[in-house]
């Protein structure tokens, strides 16, 4: 479902129709670019413990690796917590897929690696993980929005044939563009 290395996919996708329409698909798609998911940071700190801790890599001591470990983990924590604490507050990012079609609670607490969160990004975006780099262009005449992301390994095609169907004066065109 997700290759073990992402591979980014850069997007360019315009929206058309009616201005009222457009205005407040525009205002529902703002949000804040995060999934607020539960992070269980006790494994990751593990986990980046072990790594810096491998034989064949290790250049710290085996204490000096979990202070790092620990300090990752604190780190990764708050921005982590500052992340989430935007979402329903935030519209810094103009096309946000968790304010379009978000993600149920019971999966949020499974973690953005549980097999069933996976599962459920892959059958209702069509991707694995959140739009990143989300830019909407400058000014455009009434009744068009045109913006960019990167999306990870493939076009969010499911997410958009769910956002079509609860938009349908609308129309979306998006199209990859491989040369970037």
């Amino acid at each position: 479902m997700a290759p073990a290395h992402t591979d980014w996919l850069h997007h360019v996708m315009q929206v058309s129709g009616p201005p009222a329409e457009l205005a407040a698909f525009r205002k529902a798609a703002a949000g804040a670019g995060t999934v607020p998911w539960r992070l269980d940071l006790d494994r990751m700190q593990e986990d980046f413990f072990l790594r810096l801790v491998d034989p064949g890599q290790r250049t710290l001591s085996v204490a000096g690796a979990r202070v790092l470990a620990g300090q990752v983990r604190q780190a990764v924590g708050r921005r982590h917590a500052l992340a989430v604490a935007q979402v329903g507050r935030s519209t810094a990012c103009p096309f946000d897929l968790h304010a379009l079609v978000p993600v149920p609670a019971f999966l949020l607490s499974l973690g953005p690696d549980d097999p069933d969160a996976l599962a459920w990004l892959w059958a209702h975006w069509g991707i694995t993980e959140p739009l990143r780099h989300v830019a909407a262009d400058g000014r455009q005449p009434a009744g068009m929005w045109r913006l960019s992301f990167w999306a990870a390994d493939w076009t969010p095609w499911r997410a958009l044939q769910r956002i079509r169907s609860g938009w349908p004066m609308l129309v979306f065109d998006i199209r990859p563009t491989y040369e970037r």
